[in-house]
């Protein structure tokens, strides 16, 4: 999907949420996604803004109206450009249980492999209580027909602070986008 391009989503029948990419006026709306989701490591709004501002193409948001209700961060990783690494997810409770991680996802894989840098694997960190996110991964993976493995990556002797260890989850090699993210 073109980062110039929206997709709507049935929401209940009844409300429409676009997935697009971030814009710097989202970069508030994302940080108060992550501050309520009471899960994520929230940081400071500076950081969401800032995504929003240099990282758009590997990012997306999902909005009613002009509500963020979800995000994706990510960023393709300097040294291995076909990799994005996926950040944090987040949606607001009133949208969980409605795939709309999933599409967010969806969209920014598919998104990112048009733009002639093809995205062909993704990676993510997870901790081991965060049982959510490894079903959103290992969905992904599914959507994607890509394998997921999973290895000791972030220890917690690496964190200054009482943060659990953070597994990386590699997906792919990424085969062909699902029929609901086809561009």
């Amino acid at each position: 999907m073109s980062s110039q391009r929206t997709q709507d989503l049935e929401n209940d029948g009844q409300t429409t949420v676009a997935i697009r990419p971030p814009r710097m006026a989202d970069g508030g709306g994302m940080w108060r996604v992550a501050r309520d989701s009471e899960t994520l490591d929230l940081n400071s709004s500076y950081a969401y803004v800032l995504f929003a501002r240099d990282f758009a193409p590997t990012c997306r948001v999902a909005l009613e109206g002009d509500k963020v209700v979800g995000f994706v961060l990510g960023y393709r990783r300097p040294e291995f450009p076909d990799r994005l690494f996926v950040w944090q997810v987040a949606v607001d409770a009133d949208q969980r249980g409605k795939g709309l991680s999933g599409r967010l996802l969806d969209d920014l894989v598919a998104g990112a492999r048009t733009d002639g840098s093809p995205i062909e694997w993704l990676e993510t960190t997870i901790t081991d209580d965060n049982i959510a996110s490894q079903r959103l991964f290992a969905s992904f993976a599914r959507r994607w027909s890509a394998e997921e493995h999973v290895a000791a990556l972030f220890h917690t002797e690496h964190f200054p602070d009482a943060h659990d260890p953070e597994p990386v989850h590699v997906i792919g090699p990424l085969g062909v986008a699902p029929a609901a993210a086809e561009v």
